[in-house]
C-alpha cells in the first residue's frame, strides 16, 4: 500500500515557488548542489540535537566524580565536568536535578544514553525499510520534526519540574527512534542523485556534517545553559524542526521527480558510455513529466525486504566491519575528553575544558580521513581494500598515541589527528559511499530501490557496536587505559579481517582485468568476463 501511495508525488513546494519566480528551471548540476546542501544541513541538525544531553550532565549531576576510584557507565562521566560555561557558578545556584544528583546519578545518565543508542540502532532497521517504501522527503521531514519534539519535551521537564527518571528515559528512547530516520534517508537521497563516479570523494567531503552538527549542538546548548538547562534541549530541538521544514520545502528525493534521468541507470558497456551524470543531462527529454504536477518516475519502483537486502553481496561483511569500526570510533568520541583529563601530558594534567577542546582535533583528523578514504577508493575502484587498509593502519596509530602521546602536547595533537584519520576514515567510507554502492548493486537489476534499507542494515549494525564500545570502556578503564587501547586495537583488527574475502575478490579482479588490444577493441574473452566483474563490485 505504501508504494501505491508513493506512486505520485508532487514537486517540493519550495522548488515550485523558485521556478515560478525565476521563470525557468535550474540545471541538473545546480540541483545536485542543492541536494548536497539540504542533506548536509539535515544531518547536521540531527547531530546537533544529540549534543544537549552531554552538555547538561554537569548541571544535572554537578558533584565531581574524579576521585571516586571507579569509572561508572560509559557515557555519563565523560562530559560531567565539561565546563563550556562556568560550572562552579551553576553548582552554587543549583545542587543538581533529582534523580540525577543522587549517588547513582551518573549511572542514570549513562542508562539514558545507552537506551538512546539502543533504540537508535534497533529503529534503524525499521526506518530503512520504511524509507524505501515511503516518500523520502516526507519521511525525513517527519523524523526531524518528531526528533525535535521529543528533544524539546526532555527539556520541558525542567519547566514542568519533573523529577521522575522514567520520563527522561522514555523521552530519550522515543527520540532515538525518530533519530534513526535520518541516516538511511540522507544517504539514500545522495545515492539517488550521484552515480558511482567520484561518489567516495563527494561523500567523504559531505560527511563533515557530523562534526559540524556536533560543534553547532555544543555551542547552541552551552549558549543558553545559564537560563536553565531546559533551554539547552529546547533550542536544538527547535533547530532540527526548522531543518525539517527546510527538507519539506526543498528536498527532491529522486532526480526523476524533477524530470531528470536516474543517476544510477545501467549502461551496456561502462567503458564506452560516459558515466558522469552531466553527460546524461541531454537525455532529460526521455522522462516526460509536468514539473509542477505529480511525478511518476520514482514511484513505480519497488522496495526490497530486509532479508533480500542482506543477500546483496557485500552487505553483511561491511555491516559487521562497521560494528567494530564504530566500536572504536565511538569509544574515542565518548571517552577521549575524559582520557585526556586523566592522563599526564608533558609532565602536567590539563583541565577538563582544555581536554574537551583538545579532543575535537581527533574529529578534525577524522574529516581528512573520510575525504582521503573516499578519494583513494574512487581512484582504485576498491572500497574494501581502502577500508581494510585504513583499519589495519589504525592499529599502529593507536599504539603510538597511547605510548608516546604523553611526551608533549604537540606530539599528542599530531598522533591524535593521525589516529582520527585512520579510525574515522573507513567509518565514513562505509556509512556513505559503500552503503550507496550496495543500495544500487547490479544484482538488483535496476528494478528495486534498496538504498535506505541497505544503509539501515549497515549503520544499524554499526550503531550496536557504537553502544558496546563505550560500555566496555566503562569497565575496562578500571583496569587501566592499556586494557582499553588493547580492546580498540583488537576491534580494528577484527574489522579489517572481516573484509578479507572482499579484499581478495577486488585484488583478483584487478589482476585479471582485461587488457585492450591495439585496435582499441577488447577481446571477446574480456567482453564476456566484464558483466561478472561488474557484479562483483
Amino acid at each position: 500500500m505504501a508504494r501505491n501511495l508513493g506512486n505520485v508525488r508532487k514537486t517540493p513546494p519550495g522548488i515550485s515557488l523558485i521556478r515560478r519566480i525565476r521563470g525557468k528551471d535550474w540545471s541538473f548540476k545546480t540541483y545536485r548542489y542543492v541536494i548536497l546542501l539540504v542533506t548536509f544541513i539535515a544531518y547536521a541538525c540531527y547531530h546537533a540535537s544529540r549534543k544537549p544531553s552531554s552538555i547538561v550532565k554537569s548541571v544535572l549531576d554537578p558533584e565531581p566524580k574524579k576521585d571516586s576510584g571507579f569509572f561508572p557507565w560509559p557515557i555519563g562521566e565523560v562530559f560531567i565536568k565539561q565546563d563550556f560555561v562556568d560550572i562552579d557558578q551553576n553548582r552554587l545556584r543549583n545542587g543538581g536535578w533529582y534523580p540525577f544528583n543522587e549517588p547513582d546519578g551518573t549511572y542514570k545518565l549513562g542508562e539514558i544514553d545507552v537506551a538512546f543508542l539502543a533504540c537508535y540502532s534497533m529503529g534503524m532497521y525499521v526506518a530503512g525499510h520504511l524509507g524505501d517504501n515511503l516518500d523520502l522527503r516526507l519521511f525525513l521531514t517527519s523524523g526531524m520534526i518528531g526528533s525535535g519534539i521529543f528533544v524539546g519535551l526532555f527539556g520541558m521537564g525542567y519547566f514542568w519540574n519533573i523529577h521522575v527518571f522514567w520520563f527522561y528515559l522514555v523521552m530519550q528512547m522515543i527520540a532515538g527512534l525518530f533519530q534513526a530516520t535520518g541516516w538511511p534517508s540522507v544517504v539514500a537521497v545522495i545515492g539517488n542523485w550521484f552515480g558511482k563516479r567520484k561518489r567516495g570523494l563527494i561523500m567523504g567531503v559531505w560527511n563533515a556534517h557530523t562534526s559540524v552538527g556536533n560543534i553547532s549542538g555544543s555551542l547552541l546548548a552551552a549558549s543558553v545553559l545559564d537560563y536553565g538547562w531546559g533551554w539547552s534541549f529546547i533550542v536544538p530541538g527547535a533547530f532540527i524542526v526548522m531543518g525539517g521544514i527546510l527538507v519539506y520545502l526543498f528536498l527532491a528525493a529522486y532526480p526523476e521527480d524533477l524530470g531528470f534521468p536516474c543517476a544510477n541507470v545501467s549502461v551496456v558497456n561502462p567503458d564506452t558510455v560516459p558515466i558522469d551524470e552531466e553527460a546524461r543531462i541531454q537525455e532529460r527529454n526521455v522522462v516526460e513529466v509536468d514539473k509542477d504536477s505529480g511525478t511518476h518516475g520514482s514511484g513505480s519502483r519497488k522496495s526490497v525486504g530486509l532479508l533480500q537486502a542482506c543477500m546483496i553481496p557485500g552487505v553483511i561483511p561491511f555491516a559487521l566491519c562497521l560494528f567494530f569500526s564504530k566500536l572504536v570510533a565511538y569509544t574515542f568520541l565518548y571517552w577521549l575528553p575524559f582520557y585526556l583529563s586523566q592522563t599526564e601530558i608533558g609532565g602536567e594534567y590539563m583541565s577538563v575544558k582544555s581536554a574537551g577542546n583538545l579532543s575535537t582535533l581527533f574529529d578534525v583528523g577524522g574529516i581528512f580521513g573520510g575525504i582521503l578514504a573516499g578519494y583513494i577508493s574512487d581512484k582504485l575502484s576498491a572500497r574494501a581494500i581502502t577500508a581494510a587498509t585504513f583499519m589495519y593502519a589504525a592499529i599502529p596509530s593507536m599504539l603510538l598515541y597511547r605510548s608516546y602521546g604523553g611526551i608533549s602536547k604537540t606530539i599528542n595533537i599530531i598522533l591524535m589527528m593521525i589516529a582520527g584519520l585512520f579510525v574515522n576514515g573507513p567509518y565514513a567510507l562505509i556509512t556513505t559511499a559503500v552503503s550507496a554502492d550496495l543500495g544500487t548493486h547490479s544484482s538488483l537489476r535496476g528494478d528495486s530501490r534498496a538504498l535506505a534499507t541497505v544503509t539501515a542494515i549497515i549503520d544499524g549494525t554499526g550503531s550496536a557496536g557504537a553502544a558496546l564500545g563505550p560500555l566496555l570502556t566503562g569497565f575496562l578503564s578500571t583496569k587501566g587505559w592499556d586494557a582499553v587501547f588493547l580492546m580498540l586495537m583488537i576491534g580494528a583488527l577484527i574489522a579489517g579481517l572481516l573484509l578479507s574475502r572482499l579484499v581478495i575478490s577486488e585484488i583478483t579482479e584487478k589482476m585479471i582485468k582485461p587488457i585492450p588490444v591495439s585496435s582499441g577493441q577488447q577481446s571477446p574473452e574480456a567482453l564476456a568476463s566484464r558483466p561478472l566483474l561488474s557484479d562483483q563490485r
